[in-house]
Parts: C-alpha cells; structure tokens; sequence
C-alpha cells in the first residue's frame, strides 16, 4: 500500500530534543502532527514508526524517542499528497520550521497545536484512521 500518513504525537513536558544536523529544537508540551509518505510500504512505514527499538533515521524519529504517538490517519494513493495535506496545517498550527522537509520546498511537516484544530485538519482531509496495536 503506497500514500500519506499524519502521526499525531503528544510530548508531556516542555523540552529541547537534539534533532540530527537540525540542530536543538525547543518543544512546547501538547500535540505535534507530523505529515508524512511512503511508496514502498505504508503499512511497514507506520510500524517502524510505532516501534521503540529502531535505528535513527529520519527527523521524527529524535521527536518520537521523548513523545508518544497517540493517533495515526492515512490516505492511500499512488502519487506524493503529502505537501498538499501541510497546507492544510499551514496558519492553523505552529510550524517546526525545516522538520521533515527536507526533500521538498515545504516550510515544514511537523505542526504544533490544540488537539482539536489538529483532528479538524484531519477530517477536512477524509484520512482513514490506522488501529494501533497496543503491543507494538
């Protein structure tokens, strides 16, 4: 299955998290929606994400060793939505500006803001929500 995810991330305290070259990036508590893809594997891209013990990659991958992923949407296609579904975020939410971007123009893929404005972005979009096994 090929197409476009969001993971919605909850960090519980105020933090700075080393973010590969990034560099330090100060995050607020609350909720984080970060917009992604994956073409060779949406289903494996999703649990990689949901596992703990994984190597290091990809920005969120820093994000995700202090937050946990409370919720998960998707949307299959056979083309990249993904720049698409962040204006969508785009004056609604707080950017972390260059997160997750940077094989694209976009400002960034991580958003920060009230859950409530994040799963109405969610809904606008007509994403399927992912189950999440609790023993991943």
């Amino acid at each position: 299955m090929k197409g476009s995810y969001i993971l919605v991330v909850e960090l519980e305290k105020d933090q700075t998290i080393q973010i590969g070259k990034l560099g330090k990036i100060y995050f607020s508590s609350g909720f984080y929606a970060y917009v992604g893809s994956a073409f060779n594997g949406l289903e494996q891209r999703i649990n990689r994400h949901l596992r703990k013990d994984k190597k290091i990659h990809w920005h969120i991958d820093y994000l995700l060793k202090q937050g946990k992923i409370s919720d998960i949407f998707y949307k299959k296609s056979d083309t990249k939505k993904e720049c698409n579904f962040v204006k969508k975020f785009e004056g609604k939410l707080i950017p972390i500006l260059n997160f997750g971007c940077s094989d694209c123009k976009c400002k960034s893929h991580l958003f920060h803001g009230d859950i409530n404005d994040i799963l109405s972005v969610v809904k606008k979009l007509k994403m399927n929500q992912y189950i999440i096994n609790q023993n991943t």
